[in-house]
C-alpha cells in the first residue's frame, strides 16, 4: 500500500535545501567561534563587512577627576572575570589565576603598622615567573623588612586589583610606605599578560587590539601631563614644595608607558613617580573609550511564508571584535521554530 503524505505536510526539495543550509551554517559558525575563542584574535566586524570604530570618550573634566579620585577604591585584592577557560594555563589548578599569596596585618607600638595583601600570578611560564619574582623582591621583601624594624614608626600597606578582559590579564599592585619623618613613597606596579598568545603585552599592543588611535592617546597623555604641571607651577608660586614634571621626557611616550591597568571601558595609564624616588606624587591618565558600529546586531533567519516562498537573510551578533554569538531563527508561516 502506498502512503501519500498530505501536500501541506510534505517536505519540498526547496525546504530540504534550506534545512541543510541551516545545519551547514551552524557547523561553520561553531568552528569559527571555537577558533576565535581559543586560537587567535581576528577582527570579526571587518571579516563580515561591518564598519566599526573605537573612540576616546569625551568625559568632562569633572567626570575625569571623579574617576581619578576613585582610583584608590578599585583595589579590592581579588580578580574579576576569571573563568574555567584559563585552567590549562594555571600552575595550581585549584586556585584562581591571581590570588593572595602573602597576607599579613600586624601592629607594634612605635615600630610599625603593617597591612599587606600581595598577589601571586598563577600561570606557568618564564614571563610570569619573572613577574612573581619581581613582586616578591619589591613587596614581600619590604614587608619582611618592616616587621623587623624597631622604633621607626613605619606604616606600610600593599593592595592589588586584577581583571581579565579580551584575553588580557591586567594586574595592578599599589604600596604605600611612610617611615617616620621621611617623605611618603607610593609605588604602583602593573603586569599585563596576553593569555591568548602567552606573552607580555605592551600599551601600544592593547591600543591596537582595542582599535584606539595611538596619536589620539599620545595627545591625551601629553595634554593631561601639561595640565598637571600647570597646577604644580601654580602651587609653587604660592610657596609650596612641589614635584616638577618634565613634560618633554620620553617617560610619557606610549613606548615608555609601562604602568597601565585595563578594566571595563577604562584604561588607566599611571605615572607613579614613587617607583623611582621617595614621593607619593603620581599622574593618572584615564582613557575612557566607547564603540560604535555600522550595524551592531543581526541574525540568520529563514522565513517560509504561506505561499511556500523561502527567503534567506542573515547577520552576526558581534560583541567588540570577538565573535560572541550567532543567532539562528527558522520561521515557518509566522511561527519561530528555533
Amino acid at each position: 500500500m502506498n502512503v501519500v503524505l498530505p501536500e501541506k505536510n510534505r517536505i519540498k526539495k526547496k525546504q530540504l535545501f534550506i534545512y541543510i543550509s541551516i545545519i551547514i551554517i551552524c557547523i561553520i559558525s561553531v568552528i569559527i567561534a571555537f577558533y576565535v575563542q581559543f586560537y587567535t584574535r581576528i577582527d570579526i566586524a571587518k571579516f563580515i563587512g561591518i564598519s566599526q570604530k573605537a573612540g576616546l570618550g569625551s568625559k568632562t573634566e569633572e567626570q575625569q577627576q571623579t574617576i581619578k579620585s576613585e582610583f584608590n577604591t578599585i583595589f579590592n585584592n581579588t580578580i574579576t572575570n576569571d573563568n574555567d577557560t584559563n585552567n590549562s594555563k594555571k600552575e595550581e589548578a585549584d586556585k584562581k589565576i591571581v590570588y593572595t599569596k602573602y597576607e599579613k596585618k600586624e601592629t607594634k607600638l612605635n615600630s610599625y603598622d603593617l597591612e599587606v595583601h600581595i598577589p601571586h600570578i598563577n600561570i606557568s611560564g618564564e614571563v610570569v615567573k619573572k613577574y612573581n619574582q619581581e613582586i616578591e623582591n619589591i613587596f614581600v621583601d619590604m614587608a619582611k623588612k618592616v616587621l623587623q624594624s624597631e622604633n621607626n614608626n613605619v606604616i606600610y600597606t600593599v593592595e592589588y586589583v586584577a581583571n581579565i578582559q579580551d584575553d588580557i590579564l591586567s594586574v595592578m599592585i599599589k604600596s604605600n610606605l611612610k617611615e617616620g619623618s621621611k617623605a611618603q613613597k607610593v609605588i604602583i606596579q602593573t603586569y599585563n599578560y596576553d593569555l591568548r598568545n602567552n606573552k607580555e603585552i605592551t600599551l601600544a599592543e592593547v591600543l591596537k587590539i582595542e582599535q584606539l588611535n595611538e596619536n589620539d592617546v599620545q595627545n591625551k597623555i601629553k595634554a593631561d601631563i601639561q595640565t598637571e604641571q600647570k597646577k604644580a607651577q601654580d602651587l609653587k608660586s604660592l610657596g609650596y614644595n612641589i614635584y616638577s614634571r618634565d613634560i618633554n621626557s620620553d617617560i610619557y611616550s606610549i613606548e615608555k608607558s609601562t604602568e597601565f591597568y585595563f578594566t571595563g571601558n577604562i584604561l588607566y595609564v599611571i605615572y607613579a613617580y614613587g617607583n623611582q624616588m621617595a614621593t607619593s606624587e603620581m599622574d593618572i591618565v584615564v582613557l575612557w573609550f566607547w564603540w560604535f558600529w555600522g550595524r551592531s546586531k543581526k541574525s540568520f533567519y529563514i522565513n517560509i511564508n504561506k505561499k511556500k516562498k523561502a527567503t534567506l537573510s542573515g547577520f552576526f551578533q558581534v560583541h567588540l571584535r570577538e565573535l560572541h554569538s550567532i543567532t539562528l531563527y527558522l520561521i515557518i508561516n509566522g511561527k519561530n521554530l528555533i
